[in-house]
């Protein structure tokens, strides 16, 4: 014979759902001032529109290719040594009788990024402002940004 030590009618047990509630708000207005909004707006930026069916026309143009070992070529005709002063001279001596040329940038995609900051750094010695690189497409095809 089980002895039952309870008095009166057996009571079901509650869950309390009035902590369970603080406990959530609390929570959300945890989550409510932590969150940070960000704003898209901040910088203003009009991007270039490119319309790929139109033929480019190509003005003067000097060709500077940087291999990956960092040797550099004005128009496939290497230049002698690394030095910022040499690519400058070459491309000023490139860029002589050349009605507002466009220097465009063919890199090598191992190439370091110094080399193509060089490169860079020479046009404008040369004063020889507008620049552009080359980019070659997934199908193999060359593109030139500008």
């Amino acid at each position: 014979m089980a002895m039952n030590f309870r008095r009166g009618p057996r009571e079901e047990p509650e869950i309390n759902l009035i902590p369970f509630i603080d406990v959530l708000l609390v929570v959300l207005i945890f989550l409510m001032l932590t969150t940070t909004y960000t704003r898209f707006s901040e910088l203003q930026i009009t991007l270039p529109v490119a319309d790929a069916d139109k033929p480019l026309a190509r003005p003067k143009e000097i060709v500077v290719s940087v291999t990956a070992d960092g040797l550099y070529a004005i128009d496939r005709k290497p230049v002698d040594g690394r030095q910022v002063e040499n690519l400058a001279a070459a491309l000023a001596a490139a860029a002589r009788g050349l009605e507002d040329p466009i220097v465009i940038v063919t890199a090598d995609a191992s190439a370091a990024h110094q080399s193509v900051i060089n490169v860079m750094d020479a046009a404008r010695r040369a004063q020889l402002p507008k620049l552009t690189f080359a980019t070659q497409t997934a199908a193999g095809a060359a593109a030139v940004g500008r």
